[in-house]
């Protein structure tokens, strides 16, 4: 061990003083938080039970496939079985009833697979037929950067729907690193959901969306404000991000904000444009403009281009 320099000893007392006055920012003596690393590597995982042939290092054949599935089935199991208790149980000291409830998400998990699969060939097969570019389903699976993120927001929000605190969280932040796309694991979104391009994309937790949606890069379902209580502290759980309609196409850099803000089924939401305000209803099959602004609802099948808005 190299020898401490003097100095260093009041560097030392310094930074443990600062340890002892913070209770926000320290776990010394708490439970040991959940592995990262460890999460990211159940991804991969369970992405190999998702796509059965397309990732990991063996090559599947009709007679090594339940072999194979066996094995990953029992080391997903143990492994985010062992996470989701960090999870459960971080912030306890008594963690003697986590690894029970940690083992019976981590099965009520693997028994979604199926629908986790339905969900995610519809996701795949409506970026290959709404991208000229894509050359086959193979090709959206193994390299495009908004599938990927779809794909993880998918496995987040089964195991936050199921109630598991923290990992949803961490795997959304790893494929936001990934993709440059941030879904929160809250959110509701609906079959055939494809993202093209996927970097700048902000998807709220309270977001709802419906089925067939197509979003470019840089769109923003985000919050127009963040309401207080008396108090002041901020009130969970309201809606705060908008409501999306099936069969929506929402392109680049557009940014639609507010709980109350529905758009409606078959509308069409121009790059660059922005809807704010209080309770706007965009109706059925409009049509806004790129750079249009708008801060009123808008009638079903009108069209707004920039500078103009239609009260409904």
């Amino acid at each position: 061990m190299a020898e401490r320099q003097p100095e260093f000893e009041s560097i030392i007392q310094n930074i443990l003083t600062s340890y002892a006055t913070d209770d926000t920012t320290q776990r010394i003596g708490e439970a040991f938080l959940p592995n990262q690393d460890r999460i990211i590597a159940i991804l991969d995982e369970v992405r190999q039970l998702l796509f059965p042939g397309f990732f990991g290092d063996q090559k599947l054949s009709h007679e090594n496939v339940k072999f194979h599935t066996g094995d990953l089935v029992t080391h997903v199991a143990q492994h985010m079985g062992d996470q989701i208790c960090q999870c459960l149980c971080y912030d306890e000291h008594d963690d003697q009833p986590c690894p029970a409830r940690a083992d019976l998400l981590a099965r009520r998990f693997l028994l979604g697979i199926p629908e986790l699969r339905r969900l995610l060939v519809l996701d795949a097969e409506a970026a290959f037929e709404g991208d000229p570019a894509a050359k086959s389903v193979d090709e959206v699976i193994y390299c495009y950067p908004g599938y990927y993120a779809v794909t993880i927001y998918r496995i987040a929000h089964m195991l936050s729907t199921l109630g598991v605190p923290l990992m949803p969280r961490i795997m959304a932040e790893h494929a936001h690193s990934i993709t440059g796309a941030d879904i929160h694991p809250g959110a509701t979104i609906g079959e055939r959901f494809f993202i093209d391009h996927a970097t700048g994309v902000v998807i709220g937790e309270t977001a709802q969306i419906g089925s067939r949606v197509k979003i470019y890069q840089g769109v923003t379902l985000g919050a127009k404000s963040f309401p207080k209580d008396d108090s002041g502290k901020l009130l969970k759980g309201l809606q705060r991000h908008p409501t999306i309609g099936d069969n929506v196409t929402i392109y680049a850099h557009a940014m639609i904000l507010g709980g109350k803000t529905n758009v409606m089924q078959g509308a069409i939401i121009g790059g660059n444009a922005t809807i704010f305000g209080e309770e706007i209803i965009i109706g059925q099959g409009a049509r806004i403009g790129s750079n249009a602004f708008i801060c009123k609802s808008v009638e079903p099948g009108a069209t707004v281009v920039a500078d103009t808005t239609t009260t409904l």
